[in-house]
């Protein structure tokens, strides 16, 4: 612990949803949910106006339909939404050299580590100034939380929601914390929240109380004294500037459960090509793959299976993801694909090249196999498995698919929310399409709102866009820090509450 709140926490407010609101003028006071748009869709982020209705991160998308049918339902913007997040780490960065980036709205700052605070009001200027410059260079809020803990700043910055600096004094941690639910503890989920429950502890103050001896008994050795000085207000962790991830994954929930075999393996093959993507783009490699598969009963099942040294080649990503899906009953159905890499760790080139090239012997030998039943071979003289089937079955991916309907595409190129540009009328965006058309809202984030037209999905004239800038003018804040551009020396505009414990 620390003798000054030097440890800044940031929060951006509703990160996705807010900016979304801020690239589209006709969206800007209304509410606004981000997510997968699907029948199985989830919520990633509800604008304060929807959460007001109800709606919630993680929520079904078919639930936050029913709470709030008049919501704009947009799917996310990664690039956008990336763009962004650099602007603002790279500000953080000005003020520290150690920044613990959590996600790309969500990071801890040691501004003491980078001589710009040593008391709680050098801290609360800084984490002023801060708010005020993100606001400028990117036309979003955040949220502020200054403690001398990890712990405590996250807190703090929860608290401050939205769009305001909460600061909390050193030596007020444990009044603070005390009417808390345990719940605002890290490491306390619904399952060890439910435990303590029933052993009549609902607040961190009972936390205190009961002892750490009560504690270790409850949750065992390492969780127990952690919580207990937890509750107490000590945390000790340190902001660490490269957190490193420990894997790289994607995965699709569907519409309707897949049934068709070959369906699901070119699903799979899909998400390997996906997520060898992420772990390039990541300057990464992995040693072992793993696919996760969630069948019709809800039932999930991860396999995995480590390679002689880590990869980033996607043949061999694809390969092994498919000898793994082979081991899995997909009977019934599959609601959800997932395929991840882990033990991340900078690529060995002789270990790519050992794979790659066993992952093309591999090929060669499924396409002669391929060839061979073409040319009218029996499965018995096939070399295989046991059982008689063949070892590597021939890829017939999409073979007894349904026919492709023309609004299949249309709905992956025109999806709502996303960015176009027509030759005519400009920049806008996709408010939706169906029945062969789609309907475009066409406005700036720097404009009015805009007027809404409608075109056939095939029209000629009509493109996807990259995202504008949600800024019209670019700030210069290279003096920031030390002091701040002319054009941000006003006062500091909130919306919440600026208060200290």
């Amino acid at each position: 612990m620390r003798a000054a709140p030097t440890i800044l926490h940031l929060d951006m407010d509703a990160f996705y949803a807010s900016a979304e609101q801020a690239a589209k003028p006709s969206l800007r006071g209304k509410p606004v949910v981000v997510g997968g748009l699907g029948m199985r869709g989830v919520v990633a982020t509800a604008s304060y106006e929807a959460r007001r209705l109800g709606v919630h991160s993680a929520m079904p998308m078919a639930q936050a339909r029913r709470l709030a049918p008049n919501a704009a339902y947009l799917v996310p913007r990664f690039a956008l939404y990336r763009s962004v997040s650099d602007q603002v780490m790279e500000l953080l960065g000005r003020l520290s050299p150690l920044v613990e980036p959590l996600s790309l709205d969500e990071a801890f700052v040691d501004l003491e580590a980078g001589g710009v605070a040593d008391d709680s009001a050098s801290a609360r200027l800084v984490g002023e100034q801060l708010r005020t410059v993100i606001r400028t260079v990117t036309g979003l809020s955040g949220s502020v939380g200054l403690a001398g803990s990890k712990m405590l700043a996250k807190i703090a910055s929860e608290e401050a929601k939205p769009n305001g600096l909460l600061l909390i004094e050193p030596g007020t941690e444990r009044e603070l914390l005390a009417p808390m639910s345990v719940r605002i503890l890290p490491g306390v989920g619904p399952a060890t929240g439910d435990h303590l429950r029933r052993a009549g502890m609902t607040v961190v103050s009972h936390l205190a109380e009961a002892g750490e001896a009560e504690l270790v008994r409850l949750l065992g050795k390492a969780h127990g004294a952690a919580l207990h000085r937890m509750a107490q207000g000590y945390d000790d962790r340190p902001v660490v500037a490269e957190r490193d991830a420990k894997s790289v994954s994607v995965e699709d929930t569907f519409d309707v459960d897949l049934h068709d075999r070959a369906r699901v393996r070119t699903e799979v093959e899909r998400l390997a090509a996906r997520c060898v993507q992420r772990l390039r783009d990541a300057g990464r490699s992995g040693r072992t793959v793993v696919l996760k598969v969630r069948r019709y009963d809800f039932s999930t099942l991860t396999r995995s299976e480590t390679l002689r040294g880590p990869t980033d080649d996607p043949t061999v990503v694809r390969e092994a993801a498919a000898r793994l899906l082979e081991a899995v009953d997909t009977t019934g159905g599959v609601r959800l694909l997932g395929v991840g890499v882990t033990g991340l760790a900078d690529f060995t080139q002789e270990d790519l090249f050992a794979q790659a090239a066993d992952a093309r012997q591999a090929a060669d030998a499924r396409h002669a196999a391929d060839a061979r039943h073409a040319a009218g071979e029996s499965a018995a003289t096939t070399p295989g498995k046991p059982d008689g089937t063949a070892a590597d079955a021939p890829d017939t991916a999409g073979a007894t698919d349904a026919p492709e309907s023309e609004e299949q595409p249309a709905a992956r190129r025109w999806q709502a929310g996303h960015d176009v540009r027509h030759a005519v009328h400009g920049h806008g965006w996709v408010q939706g399409s169906g029945v062969g058309r789609v309907t475009v809202r066409f406005e700036e984030p720097w404009t009015p709102p805009g007027r809404v037209r409608t075109f056939g999905v095939d029209d000629p004239e009509l493109r996807p866009a990259d995202p504008l800038p949600l800024v019209r003018d670019a700030v210069d804040y290279s003096s920031w820090p030390a002091s701040l551009p002319k054009s941000l020396s006003g006062p500091v505009s909130a919306e919440g509450e600026e208060s200290s414990p």
